[in-house]
């Protein structure tokens, strides 16, 4: 059987490209790499990172990111092989943004756009409750896969046990708002939501709450039950979307993780949630990884300390023998821990990233990333 070919041939064709892993293995770097490697291909590419920190920013050139995608600027783009029509656009997802303008997506005027918006409840849902993070990014990736300006959309995610509340967030959320509970409450409207309340004993409490906050917690839940019904049918039908978006034959999942034994273990553990969940994986990469070229293999520390020994001196020579045995043996550890995985993924041609001097901070440090993810093409 031959081996699958490249990684970035196997996305050449994508509409989505979903980024998930553990954290801390370059995750939001391989993202930022693979959409630059698509631009070089021609194609106009949005990179979305939930990451708060700036390293996409940075590595693309860029100052602070927002919830919009930003323009590479073209001229930095074309020293660096891109030309058009390949453009690349990079945003970091802005939670409450995005939630909100589903809501004013969904309302059906602005006086019930506005109402929700302003309703306590309502924002504290929307930014601490359990799977909204994960929502709004899958929300927002519908909307940037449905935007005429990209042709691929390649996606950062949380790290993976938090990816899989990424990949269960639509169902998640339609389940919630179909369920008899919710549906029930909402169909109440005001008085059903006053009189269970008040049943409860709750009703007490809550208004010695106002006393004492000043918070009308009642009227804020009235209000929130309320006013969010007629828009839970088009929270479940986004909902619904996003899922088929995910498992779409255009959409292109790709596992990141590092050489350590932990890292490799949650891309494995990921890899089979993606089999479990029917959604498409297309490749592994693997970052920062110690690599010994094949001749230099069976070279061990006492012969290189040998061969410097003139030139370097006794202590300083064998302390650079010592370095190298340590690192012919992490390298011996990462081969097989690559070995392992191609295994236990299916990817028998993994992305192997070699670990790079210092991190990736600009344009040209992260083209020599891109530059092994879709290794240049000799001349004809």
């Amino acid at each position: 059987m031959s081996a699958a070919p490249p990684l970035v041939d196997r996305i050449a064709d994508a509409h989505v490209v979903v980024c998930a892993g553990p954290g801390g293995v370059g995750k939001t770097t391989t993202a930022a790499a693979l959409g630059l490697a698509l631009a070089r291909r021609g194609r106009r590419v949005a990179v979305v990172t939930i990451d708060p920190a700036r390293r996409l920013a940075d590595a693309l050139g860029l100052g602070r990111l927002g919830n919009d995608p930003e323009r590479v600027d073209p001229a930095r783009l074309a020293g660096l092989g891109v030309a058009a029509p390949g453009e690349l656009w990079a945003s970091m997802l802005d939670p409450q943004a995005t939630f909100d303008a589903l809501i004013g997506e969904l309302s059906p005027d602005a006086r019930v756009r506005d109402e929700v918006l302003a309703n306590p409840i309502y924002r504290q849902i929307s930014g601490s409750a359990g799977g909204s993070h994960e929502f709004t990014a899958v929300a927002r990736l519908y909307d940037l896969a449905h935007d005429d300006r990209f042709d691929v959309v390649v996606l950062d995610t949380p790290p993976s046990r938090n990816a899989l509340d990424f990949l269960d967030a639509p169902e998640r959320i339609a389940g919630f708002l179909e369920g008899r509970a919710i549906q029930a409450i909402i169909g109440g409207g005001r008085r059903g939501v006053a009189s269970r309340i008040a049943r409860r004993g709750t009703g007490v409490v809550l208004r010695g709450l106002q006393r004492l906050t000043g918070v009308d917690l009642l009227r804020d839940l009235q209000t929130f039950f309320t006013t969010i019904g007629p828009l839970s049918d088009g929270f479940a039908a986004r909902a619904t979307a996003v899922g088929e978006l995910l498992r779409d034959g255009r959409t292109r999942f790709v596992v990141i993780t590092g050489p350590g034994p932990v890292p490799a273990a949650e891309a494995e553990f990921f890899r089979a949630h993606l089999a479990e969940v029917g959604m498409p994986f297309t490749g592994l990469v693997v970052n920062r990884v110690a690599v010994v070229a094949e001749r230099d293999r069976d070279l061990d520390g006492e012969s290189v300390a040998t061969t410097l020994r003139d030139a370097l001196g006794a202590p300083l020579a064998d302390a650079v023998g010592h370095t190298w045995d340590a690192h012919r043996r992490l390298a011996a550890r990462d081969r097989e821990t690559v070995a392992a995985l191609v295994r236990s993924t299916g990817d028998d041609a993994p992305t192997v990233v070699p670990t790079l001097d210092g991190e990736v901070f600009d344009l040209p440090a992260l083209v020599a990333v891109v530059d092994v993810l879709d290794p240049p093409r000799p001349a004809a």
